[in-house]
């Protein structure tokens, strides 16, 4: 996942597929699974959220300047791409 220029490393879809799970096995209701770039440690980070709004609070990756941010977005549920 995420491979080409575009992004600023590849992430292995077994991972991926290992957040989803998480989230949704979760005794929290989080709805959403970010993909989040930590630019200090350079690697994604998956970040769980129970809002839609919560995608919001991040800068996304292309005009990022700060430490972590957005990639994508994720349904738990769905598995479909929201950002």
């Amino acid at each position: 996942m995420f491979d080409g220029s575009a992004f600023p490393a590849s992430l292995d879809e077994a991972i991926f597929e290992n957040w989803l799970e998480k989230g949704r096995d979760s005794k929290i209701g989080y709805a959403y699974l970010l993909v989040v770039w930590d630019a200090y440690d350079q690697k994604y980070i998956p970040v769980y959220k129970e809002g839609r709004e919560a995608i919001e609070t991040f800068e996304k990756y292309e005009s990022s300047t700060g430490r972590e941010s957005l990639v994508a977005a994720y349904d738990l549920y769905s598995e479909s791409r929201v950002a």
